[in-house]
C-alpha cells in the first residue's frame, strides 16, 4: 500500500455561516462537505481533522475587484488568526474568493436547481467553497 497525500479542504468563511468543501485523499476530486454556522467552525474542523487525514486548508480571501481588501475582511482575518491558533501545524493558504458567490449561483441554475433551492444560502457557501478548491487544484496541475 501506497501513502497518499492527504485531504485539503476549503472555507468559505462568513458572518453567519461557512461553506466547507473537500477534496480525496489524491486531491483530484472537489466535493462540497457541509455548511455550519461560522460561531461553531473551529469545533466543527477539530472534530473533522480528528478522523480526516487534512494537510493543507484553503481559506477564502475576500477582495473588491480592484484587489482592495472588501468590507468582510476584518472578519475573515479574525477566523484565520483563532484557526492558527486552534490548529498551529496545519499548513494554510489564502486563496481570492472573487465572484464564487456569482459562480455558485449560476451553478445551482445550470443544474436545474428550483428557485426555493437556490435561495438555500448555505448550499451557495458550500458551492463557494468547492469553487475555490477546484481552482486551487486546477493551478496546482499546472
Amino acid at each position: 500500500m501506497f501513502n497518499t497525500p492527504g485531504r485539503i479542504l476549503a472555507i468559505d468563511y462568513g458572518k453567519k455561516r461557512t461553506g466547507i468543501a473537500i477534496t480525496d485523499d489524491m486531491q483530484i476530486i472537489a466535493s462540497g462537505l457541509t455548511t455550519v454556522a461560522s460561531d461553531t467552525a473551529i469545533a466543527f474542523l477539530a472534530d473533522y481533522f480528528s478522523t480526516e487525514n487534512v494537510v493543507k486548508v484553503l481559506i477564502g480571501e475576500p477582495k473588491q475587484m480592484d484587489g482592495t481588501p472588501s468590507e468582510s475582511t476584518p472578519i475573515i482575518e479574525a477566523f484565520v488568526e483563532k484557526f492558527k491558533t486552534a490548529f498551529p501545524k496545519m499548513e494554510v493558504v489564502r486563496v481570492d474568493e472573487r465572484f464564487t458567490s456569482k459562480m455558485a449561483f449560476q451553478a445551482m441554475i445550470d443544474s436545474g436547481l428550483k428557485k426555493k433551492q437556490r435561495q438555500d444560502k448555505g448550499l451557495i457557501d458550500e458551492i463557494s467553497a468547492t469553487i475555490m478548491l477546484r481552482d486551487y487544484l486546477s493551478r496546482k496541475m499546472l
